[in-house]
């Protein structure tokens, strides 16, 4: 059937409006859609300068404290020689942090956050360094002050020494001069397990008493025994399997050690040995040497 020629001129204007109008809508969709990416594209640029901008931000503080704390390690310093080369390591591990800081990116989260952790390690050594430190000078300290204690105690006992030997000798001027066997030299050595002499308390193992008894043609000749008192800084008498109780002007003592010699009125030196020492303390030793009749001397030893 053949379409009316009018029916047909209203039929394709209807469509071309319909054309025309859906145009325009895909173009306001368009256009609706541009805006919006273009907002979405300038909020997360804004969001990517401000991130940025905080890790910058967290780099430059992370690099202002390790600068502090190279100025730290600069400032710290010991009279210790051992210390001083731990430090010297120290500064060169600041450094180089710092070098490897500046060339890192602030973006680079992963690298700053173990900088971050090498920061705090080397905060801890620090303190350790600060510590220790203080702990050696506290003893320096400590024992320049019982050296010096050391000395007086020293000088004391030689006065009390000396004392005593006059209070001996006041004592044995009321006896008959010649019953009386004397003593001369008394000394005290201490000896490592290597039996050499030395002066370091953790190294002995034993000591010698050497003393020399004075001639004298009138005393009583035969065997006699000479008993060695060694006492500790403390003033407590050193024991051993040899140690031994006598007695000696009325006063019951004990002996670290003792020896019998035979007297003939002639020069008589000897050696009295007391072993098995250890676990010993540092500061003056006392030795102190008796017959059963009298005192014979006493001398004194600085160990380390």
């Amino acid at each position: 059937m053949t379409e009316d020629p009018l029916e047909r001129i209203e039929r394709e204007e209807r469509e071309k409006k319909n054309r025309n109008g859906s145009l325009k809508t895909a173009t306001i969709v368009l256009a609706v859609a541009a805006l919006a990416l273009g907002g979405a594209l300038a909020w997360i640029w804004s969001q990517k300068s401000s991130l940025v901008n905080e890790l910058e931000g967290e780099k430059q503080e992370l690099t202002q404290q390790l600068l502090n704390l190279q100025t730290d390690f600069e400032t710290l310093n010991s009279d210790y020689e051992s210390i001083n080369s731990q430090l010297d390591t120290s500064r060169e591990q600041v450094a180089l942090l710092i070098e490897k800081l500046s060339k890192t990116e602030a973006t680079n989260r992963a690298k700053i956050r173990q900088y971050e952790k090498e920061l705090g390690t080397l905060r801890s050594i620090m303190r350790g360094y600060i510590v220790q430190i203080d702990s050696l000078n506290t003893l320096n300290k400590k024992l320049t002050a019982d050296a010096a204690a050391a000395r007086r105690e020293a000088a004391e006992s030689r006065q009390a020494n000396e004392n005593l030997t006059r209070q001996v000798e006041n004592l044995s001027g009321q006896v008959a001069a010649g019953s009386v066997v004397k003593a001369r030299g008394l000394h005290l050595d201490a000896y490592n397990g290597s039996d050499r002499t030395t002066d370091r308390s953790s190294r002995v193992t034993y000591f010698v008493a050497t003393l020399s008894l004075v001639a004298n043609e009138i005393a009583e000749h035969g065997p006699i025994r000479v008993y060695v008192r060694v006492k500790d800084p403390n003033g407590i008498i050193l024991l051993n399997s040899s140690s031994t109780d006598f007695t000696s002007g009325g006063e019951t003592m004990t002996a670290s050690a003792s020896r019998e010699v035979d007297y003939e009125g002639q020069d008589v030196e000897m050696s009295i040995y007391i072993k098995d020492m250890s676990g010993l303390g540092k500061g003056i030793y006392t030795a102190e040497a008796y017959t059963e009749k009298t005192f014979l001397g006493r001398c004194e030893l600085m160990l380390r």
